[in-house]
C-alpha cells in the first residue's frame, strides 16, 4: 500500500501540493486579516449598544455532557491492512470523536484506543450500494459494472459506512438488523455534531472567518451553501484547497492507476487520503500562526475603534447610503423578477419538515414525562424516580431515542429550488435543523428538572405526580413559544443563505467596478473597520429582509406551523429560576452514595468520584456478538397499561386550587376579570357554608340558589347533595364568559382552534395526550393581537 502511495506522489508532486496549499492559504489569511478588524469593530459596536433578541423561556444548560458518554458497545470492523474484520469496542465520549478499542477491557483500563476517528466532512451510510455508488462517482472513468461484488465483502448483511470525498474510509458491519440502526443513528449522530460548524462564542474569529471563507470562494466563482464547511478551521481549510486540488489529481494520476477496477479504487482512496493529510497538516500551521498574528493587533485596533467609535460609524452611515443609492434599484428589479416569486415556496419547503420535528421533539418530551409520573402513581420509589430523572436528564443526546426527530427534518426538499439560486445540497439546512431540534429538548428537560426539584423542595414529596403535571405543563408552554422564535429565526437565516448569494451572484459583475469610488470617501485612519464590499453585501441583505421577515409573519398566522405571532410577547414569569445554575443530581438525591455511576476506590470503597454514565449502550455484558447486542435505554416505548383504579379521580386532572394545567394563557385583563368574577362566589361559598349547618341540624331539605355576579351574570347553584365542590360554580362562570367569547370569534377555523386542548398527563390519557400535541395555549395565542402574556400558572385560590 505504502508502495502505491509513494509511487504516485514522489518529491516532486508533495512539492507542488505543498505549493499549492501555501497559496490558497496566504490568499485566505489576507482576506481574512480584513475580515477580522470589521468583525472587530461590529463585536465593540455591540458591546457600546447593546441589543438582542426576544428572551428565552427555557433555561439553557452550560454543559450538559459533563460526566457523560454519548455512546459504547461492539461491533466489527474491517481492517484494511491485512484485509481482515476484527471485533471492536467503540466509545464515544462527550466531543463526539470515536475511539476503537481491542476490547471493553482495554477501554476500562485506560489504555490507548486503535484508532479515533473525528467525522467532520463524514457521510454515515447502511447500505452497500449507496457507498458503492460514491467510489465510482469519486473517480470517473473507472465504474463497477452493474450486479459486480464491491471490493469489500462484508461478513454480514448488515454494513455501516463512513464516507469522506477526501479522508480515508471507515467499513463496519452487525450481526442484526435492529443494531445497524441503532450504530447508524450513532454514526449520524457523531458526523452531525461535528458539522456543526464553528463555535459562536467566539464573536470575533468566528465571523471574521466566516466572511473570509465566503469572499474568498466567491472571487473564485462559487457562490451559495458549502456542504463540506464542517469541523474545525484547519478541517475546513484542508477542504478548501482539496476542492479545487482534488480534481486535478485525480485526473492525473487516476488513469494511470494499474491492476483490476477494484483494486484501482483502492489505490486511489489511499493517495486521497495520503493528499488530504499532507494538506491538513500544513492548514493547521497556517491558521496558527494566523490566529497568533491577529491576536496581537488586536489590544491596538480595539483602542482605536473605542476612541473614535462615533467617527467611524458616522463615516459608514455616509458611505452606506450612497452604496444604497447606487445598488437599490438594481435590487429593486431583481426582487421582483427572480426572488419574491420563489420566497413563499421556499419557505413552504423549509417549514413543513421542520415544523413535524420540532413537533415530535414534543411528543417525545411528553411520553418521557408520562413515563416519569406513572412511576410516581403506581407507588414508586424514591431510587425508582432517581433512576427516571437521569435517564430523562440526557434523553436530548440520546441518538436512538432523537433519530424519529431527525428523520421528519430529513425529508426537506429542495428540488427545483437547488440550481436557481446554488443550494449545492440541503444538508446543510437540515444538520442546524436537527442540531436546534436537540438544543431544544436539552432545554427543556433542563428547566423540567429545575422546576420539579424546586417544587419537591418546597412542597415535599407528599403529592409528587401532581407536581410533575404542574411542572410539565409550563415547560410545554415555555417550549411551544421558543420553539417557535428558534424555527422563525432558522426560516430567516436559511432565506438568506439561499437567497444572498444568488443575488451578489446576479449583481456582482454591474456592481463591483462601480464600487471602488467608494473607497475614497472613507478616512484612512477607519479604512481597515471599513470595507465596501462588506457595506455592499450589507445593502444587498438590507434590501430583501423586509420580504423575507414579511413572509415568515405570514407563515405564523397559518395554525399547521404552530408559530406564535411576532406581536405576542412572553415575559419570564418565573425569575426565580434565573437563579437557578446547578444541574441536579438525581442519583445522589434519592439514590444514596452508592450508584450504578459510582466507582470503587483502590480500597475497595465506594469513591465519591462518580463514573463517567454512558447515555446509551449497544451490547449486553456477558452475551458474545454473533447475538443480540443491542440494549437500548428503556424509554417512550415500554409504558405499561394503568390500572382503571389510578384513573377515577378527576382531581389528578386538575393543580392544587382545582385551575386546569392545561388553560390557555391569561392575560392580565383576563386574570382580573376572573377574580371579579371569583369574589362573589366565594361569598356565596362562605354563606352557603354557614346555612349548611343550618340545615344539617334542622333537617331541611337542600334549594337551588342564584348568583348575580358584578356584570350581571348569573349562575345557578346546583343542589348541594350533587355539589361535589366549590368549583363546580367556578367552572360555570368560567364556561359562561368563554361561551361569550366564543360567539365573538370570527371565522370556523378559530373556533375551532379555541376549544383544542391537549389531553391531560395522566397516565389514563397517554394515548390521547401523544397524539394532540398541540396544546391550547398556542392556539389561543394565535388568535390574540398585541397580548403581553405571562407563561406561568395562573392559581385562584377559593379559600
Amino acid at each position: 500500500m505504502g508502495d502505491v502511495v509513494s509511487s504516485h506522489l514522489d518529491d516532486s508532486r508533495r512539492e507542488m501540493i505543498a505549493a499549492r496549499t501555501k497559496l490558497v492559504m496566504k490568499e485566505f489569511c489576507d482576506v481574512y486579516q480584513q475580515q477580522y478588524a470589521v468583525a472587530l469593530f461590529n463585536s465593540v459596536r455591540f458591546d457600546i449598544e447593546g441589543g438582542g433578541g426576544p428572551q428565552s423561556q427555557l433555561l439553557h444548560r452550560k454543559d450538559p455532557l459533563s460526566g457523560h458518554s454519548i455512546f459504547s458497545g461492539s461491533l466489527f470492523q474491517y481492517l484494511e491492512e491485512n484485509r481482515k474484520w476484527r471485533n471492536r469496542f467503540v466509545s464515544v465520549p462527550n466531543s463526539y470523536t470515536i475511539s476503537l478499542y481491542e476490547s471493553k477491557t482495554a477501554h476500562e483500563r485506560g489504555l490507548h484506543p486503535k484508532a479515533t476517528i473525528d467525522c467532520a466532512g463524514y457521510k454515515a451510510l447502511n447500505s452497500m450500494e449507496e457507498y458503492m455508488e460514491l467510489i465510482d462517482s469519486s473517480l470517473p472513468g473507472i465504474k463497477a459494472k452493474a450486479g459486480s461484488d464491491p471490493f469489500i465483502k462484508c461478513v454480514t448483511p448488515y454494513p455501516l459506512v463512513l464516507w469522506h470525498p477526501y479522508a480515508r474510509h471507515y467499513y463496519f458491519c452487525v450481526m442484526t438488523e435492529k443494531e445497524q440502526k441503532k450504530w447508524h443513528a450513532v454514526l449520524q449522530d457523531c458526523v452531525r455534531h461535528c458539522n456543526n460548524g464553528l463555535s459562536e462564542e467566539s464573536i470575533v474569529q468566528t465571523p471574521a472567518f466566516v466572511d473570509a471563507l465566503r469572499l474568498h470562494r466567491q472571487a473564485q466563482g462559487h457562490y451559495g451553501t458549502w456542504d463540506m464547511m464542517a469541523g474545525q478551521p484547519p478541517q475546513i481549510l484542508a477542504n478548501l484547497v482539496m476542492e479545487t486540488l482534488h480534481p486535478e489529481l485525480r485526473n492525473a494520476i487516476g488513469p494511470r492507476l494499474k491492476g483490476k477496477m477494484q483494486q484501482k479504487q483502492r489505490n486511489w482512496m489511499l493517495i486521497s487520503d495520503a493528499v488530504y493529510r499532507q494538506v491538513l497538516s500544513q492548514t493547521t500551521g497556517h491558521y496558527r500562526a494566523l490566529i497568533e498574528d491577529c491576536e496581537i493587533r488586536k489590544v491596538p485596533l480595539d483602542a482605536r475603534l473605542r476612541t473614535n467609535m462615533d467617527q467611524i460609524i458616522s463615516s459608514k452611515q455616509h458611505v452606506s447610503s450612497k452604496i444604497r443609492a447606487l445598488v437599490l434599484p438594481k435590487v429593486e428589479q431583481l426582487l421582483q423578477t427572480s426572488i419574491q416569486p420563489y420566497i413563499s415556496s421556499i419557505l413552504e419547503a423549509l417549514m413543513e419538515p421542520t415544523s413535524r420535528g420540532f413537533a415530535e421533539v414534543r411528543d417525545i418530551f411528553f411520553k418521557e414525562l408520562v413515563e416519569v409520573s406513572k412511576n410516581s402513581l403506581n407507588g414508586g420509589s424514591e431510587e425508582k424516580l432517581g433512576e427516571h430523572m437521569e435517564r430523562l436528564s440526557m434523553l436530548a443526546f440520546h441518538p436512538v431515542k432523537m433519530q424519529s426527530c431527525y428523520e421528519k427534518v430529513e425529508q426537506l426538499n429542495l428540488e427545483g429550488l437547488q440550481q436557481r439560486f446554488c443550494v449545492a445540497n440541503p444538508s446543510v439546512f437540515i444538520g442546524r435543523a436537527q442540531i436546534l431540534m436537540r438544543e431544544q429538548m436539552d432545554n427543556a428537560v433542563y428547566t423540567f428538572e429545575q422546576l420539579l426539584n424546586q417544587s419537591l423542595e418546597a412542597k415535599g414529596q407528599d403529592d409528587t405526580c401532581k407536581n410533575i403535571q404542574r411542572c410539565q405543563d409550563r415547560v410545554l408552554k415555555k417550549y411551544d413559544y421558543d420553539s417557535s422564535t428558534v424555527r422563525k429565526k432558522f426560516f430567516r437565516e436559511a432565506l438568506l443563505q439561499i437567497i444572498i448569494p444568488y443575488m451578489l451572484q446576479q449583481l456582482s459583475p454591474s456592481c463591483s467596478p462601480e464600487l471602488l469610488r467608494f473607497k475614497e470617501l472613507i478616512f484612512e485612519d477607519f479604512s481597515q473597520f471599513l470595507l465596501v464590499e462588506n457595506m455592499f453585501e450589507e445593502a444587498v441583505l438590507q434590501s430583501v429582509s423586509k420580504d423575507i421577515t414579511m413572509a415568515v409573519k405570514e407563515a405564523a398566522v397559518q395554525r399547521r406551523h404552530n408559530l406564535y405571532r411576532d406581536s405576542i410577547i412572553l415575559s419570564n414569569s418565573d425569575p426565580n429560576l434565573l437563579v437557578l445554575g446547578e444541574q441536579v443530581d438525581w442519583a445522589a438525591k434519592f439514590g444514596g452514595d452508592e450508584t450504578e455511576g459510582s466507582l470503587d476506590g483502590g480500597d475497595g470503597r465506594a469513591s465519591n468520584k462518580r463514573r463517567k454514565q454512558v447515555v446509551s449502550m449497544i451490547q449486553l455484558d456477558g452475551v458474545p456478538l454473533p447475538y443480540e447486542s443491542c440494549l437500548e435505554v428503556p424509554g417512550v416505548d415500554i409504558i405499561p397499561e394503568e390500572d382503571a383504579e389510578t384513573s377515577e379521580g378527576k382531581e389528578d386532572d386538575q393543580g392544587e386550587h382545582g385551575e386546569d394545567l392545561e388553560s390557555p394563557l391569561k392575560s392580565p385583563d383576563e386574570v382580573n376579570e376572573i377574580r371579579g368574577l371569583i369574589n362573589p362566589v366565594v361569598e356565596m361559598l362562605a354563606a352557603k357554608s354557614e346555612e349548611s349547618k343550618g340545615d344539617k341540624t334542622n333537617g331541611a331539605e337542600p334549594v337551588s340558589s342564584t348568583i348575580s355576579t358584578e356584570d350581571g351574570t348569573k349562575v345557578e347553584d346546583v343542589p348541594r347533595k350533587d355539589r361535589t365542590s366549590s368549583q363546580t360554580i367556578v367552572q360555570q362562570l368560567l364556561g359562561s364568559k368563554k361561551q361569550e367569547a366564543d360567539e365573538e370569534e370570527v371565522g370556523t377555523a378559530a373556533q375551532e382552534g379555541q376549544n383544542e386542548r391537549i389531553s391531560d398527563v395522566s397516565p389514563a390519557a397517554t394515548d390521547a395526550g401523544s397524539n394532540g400535541l398541540q396544546s391550547a395555549t398556542v392556539k389561543n395565542t394565535l388568535n390574540r393581537e398585541n397580548d403581553i402574556i405571562d407563561p406561568g400558572d395562573l392559581e385562584v385560590d377559593l379559600v
